[in-house]
């Protein structure tokens, strides 16, 4: 019961049959995770959990004196949960002892080292070339071996890169009137998920819609679209308003429809920045190549017929776009060009996603849906919205407690006897560590700069830079733990200096 509440599973006797399909991935988590094993295999286990679940399934895989092996697109899950990534490319595995960020720093040096060995082979073939061109009157062993070893560099191929969608700029033009909520209420079965929220839509709003599982963030994007009817309130929505609407399921698509069918449908060519192209050009964009064109939807894995139905959108040239779970099922690549394209999209964008890699680099307004169908606003990206409402927790926090002072009879400890202020003194362990501890930092800072050095020296060997790098992260993680002690045992000598200075003067 608590792994279920865990993962955002409430309704412990539901019968499995009735839930969505979102509702039992979390349940099949959950099982997951609650049987003893040596090797958890994890596919895509942030999909479908809200933020808070995602904070404490790191927390958890964390703990577990297992192996954990998974597939996830969830980049701060990747950064903050993982100590090896393995890379799959083109028929190729790429192995790296890194988490997200330093994963990206490596593939890099692996991608100037095949350019620079790519360079290399071709001023030999060049000059091998050449040779052979001339012709050779003798044609004895050593000839033979040398027209071998161009063969060779001929026929050896060129370091391939990763296939990315390609972003393009196009939308229809958005009038000053775009999509009004005004006191706009809806509830299923007696419980309310938005409650009396009004709000006008600006041209160029970047919104990330956040809440736990189930508060309503889904409902306020389908009310906001038109396509639910709230039971209280009005909604308008201008007439140059066309709406490009991601949902979770991409429900929408015939999987008995062909690739190509699907989207010459919506639209058989798109004017784009880089002039008109074609629906099978689009296709190609999106790393359909044309054997796939005739393939039959059905025929695709998850992440494909997330990315057709992506696709399909953007070809109805929208000046609003509504995402509901983006990120589920989409590969980084496709997740990068998505968040590229957003940030040049002339018209408004509203997204309900858990993903806190995308909200910090989409969002410039954050809408937190709770329970009761309130809704309160917050400016900036996600890493503002955590930052702030951690503060406003605080606030509380402070207040209450401030209540409970002023007014003692709201506190449960009333008429027990106050306690005698303790005087602040060290501990014979925390004064032999305030003596010795700038010197350990001092030590720890010689390391650090140690590592650098190192890392100077050593540019060409991977291998023992990611050693480097390792330890430099580790001393890192080591002088900031001694750091936040220096001030902890700083701040209690000071307080132990004005006690003794306020004894002597009493």
């Amino acid at each position: 019961q608590t792994m279920l509440n865990r993962v955002g599973i409430d309704d412990h006797g539901a019968l499995v049959g009735t839930m969505s399909g979102g509702q039992r991935k979390r349940v099949a988590l959950a099982a997951a995770l609650l049987t003893p094993a040596e090797v958890y295999v994890l596919d895509e286990p942030t999909n479908h959990l809200d933020t808070e679940a995602v904070v404490w399934l790191e927390g958890y895989i964390a703990s577990l004196r297992a192996a954990v092996v998974m597939v996830t697109h969830d980049r701060y899950f990747l950064e903050r949960s993982v100590n090896r990534i393995v890379e799959l490319s083109r028929g190729c595995v790429y192995n790296y002892e890194a988490n997200y960020s330093r994963y990206l720093e490596l593939k890099s040096q692996r991608a100037e080292y095949d350019q620079a060995s790519e360079r290399k082979r071709q001023s030999l073939l060049r000059v091998e070339y050449q040779w052979i061109m001339r012709g050779v009157r003798a044609r004895g062993t050593k000839s033979k071996d040398r027209i071998e070893r161009y063969e060779q560099l001929r026929d050896r191929e060129a370091p391939s890169s990763d296939a990315s969608v390609a972003s393009f700029a196009v939308s229809s033009r958005l009038g000053r009137r775009t999509i009004e909520l005004d006191g706009v209420s809806k509830g299923y079965g007696g419980k309310t998920v938005v409650s009396d929220f009004t709000y006008n839509f600006l041209r160029d709003d970047r919104i990330g819609i956040v809440g736990r599982n189930g508060v309503g963030k889904s409902t306020l994007l389908g009310i906001a679209s038109g396509t639910i009817a709230p039971d209280a309130g009005s909604v308008f929505i201008g007439e140059t308003v066309k709406i490009g609407y991601f949902t979770q399921e991409s429900r929408e698509l015939p999987l008995d429809r062909t690739v190509y069918s699907y989207v010459y449908d919506i639209a058989d060519e798109l004017d784009t920045s880089e002039g008109k192209l074609s629906a099978s050009m689009m296709l190609e964009r999106f790393l359909f190549p044309p054997a796939m064109h005739s393939a039959k939807i059905g025929s695709l894995s998850g992440g494909e017929r997330r990315r057709l139905f992506l696709l399909g959108i953007l070809m109805g040239a929208p000046n609003v776009l509504f995402l509901d779970e983006p990120t589920n099922d989409l590969d980084i690549e496709t997740l990068t060009v998505l968040e590229d394209y957003i940030s040049t999209f002339p018209g408004i964008v509203a997204a309900v996603s858990h993903d806190r890699y995308f909200l910090d680099k989409v969002a410039r307004e954050i809408f937190e849906v709770s329970d009761g169908g309130v809704i309160r606003r917050f400016t900036g990206n996600f890493a503002d919205y955590r930052e702030k409402s951690a503060d406003a927790a605080k606030a509380g926090a402070s207040a209450h407690k401030a209540a409970d002072t002023q007014y003692p009879e709201n506190n449960s400890d009333r008429g027990r006897r106050p306690e005698r202020e303790k005087k602040p003194k060290f501990t014979f362990a925390e004064q032999r560590e305030y003596d010795s501890i700038e010197d350990d930092i001092a030590a720890l800072e010689g390391k650090i700069a140690d590592c650098d050095a190192r890392t100077a020296k050593n540019q060409s060997d991977f291998v023992q830079l990611n050693e480097i790098y390792n330890q430099k992260e580790a001393f890192e993680a080591e002088l900031e733990a001694k750091t936040e002690r220096w001030l902890y045992l700083s701040e209690l000598a000071e307080k132990i200096a004005a006690a003794e200075k306020t004894k002597r003067t009493d």
